[in-house]
């Protein structure tokens, strides 16, 4: 794995060890501007790494540092989300652009870089979640079209099995998974679909997704 580095001024030091890793779509026009963004020091946000189209991977703060790319946000308990991860911002235009597919050698970059942190920082599966799971309600990233599954094959993520045991404590299960409420249950029904059933994101905990919620609080708990 090659890894460009292009710093970003944009980060002040961890209060906590890593424990998550995020990942991110730009959801901007194109890649450069999304860096150019990324490295502003007017604009106040920043990310780890940046994962181009073609697979090109820059890293822009030290794995050490805290990048600014979280914002509001829980996940298990942890408020300060940007001390407690690393962020991958990945080039897509997002739904402000189409929600454009990701091309293969994308998703092959980002699944070798995120593969690499979790053994290096002995993180498991688990740890992997997109923006929209840590802030229902304020964010859809990496978005519906992201491949979470080919993540999950090759244990870069978590992906459910199909079981007849539907939640009977849907915010007990979905706790136990990681998110917080703060939006509502609705958000986060909506977060969860979006990440684990992106045919249907409705925000109602109908039977199918009710299954989901348990197979994954089986597999977080």
């Amino acid at each position: 794995m090659t890894i460009t580095d292009l710093p970003s001024p944009n980060f002040n030091d961890r209060k906590s060890p890593v424990r998550f890793v995020v990942l991110h779509y730009t959801g901007m026009e194109t890649g450069q501007a999304a860096i150019d963004r990324l490295r502003d020091p007017e604009a106040g946000v920043s990310a780890h790494y940046v994962v181009e189209e073609d697979g090109r991977t820059l890293r822009l703060v030290p794995e050490d540092k805290r990048a600014w790319h979280a914002g509001v946000g829980e996940w298990c308990g942890e408020t300060d989300m940007n001390s407690a991860s690393i962020g991958i911002e990945i080039v897509n235009g997002g739904h402000d652009f189409g929600l454009p597919d990701y091309p293969d050698p994308q998703i092959a970059a980002v699944i070798e870089l995120v593969q690499d942190i979790l053994e290096r920082h002995d993180l498991p599966p688990a740890a992997v979640i997109g923006h929209s799971d840590l802030a229902p309600g304020r964010k859809q990233d990496p978005g519906e079209r992201f491949p979470w599954r080919k993540l999950a094959d090759v244990g870069a993520a978590i992906w459910p099995f199909p079981i007849d045991a539907p939640s009977d404590d849907v915010e007990s299960d979905l706790s136990t998974i990681g998110y917080g409420f703060s939006a509502g249950l609705p958000a986060v029904v909506e977060a969860f679909q979006r990440r684990f059933r992106p045919s249907a994101v409705t925000g109602k905990a109908d039977e199918e997704t009710l299954s989901l919620i348990r197979a994954v609080a089986e597999i977080s708990g």
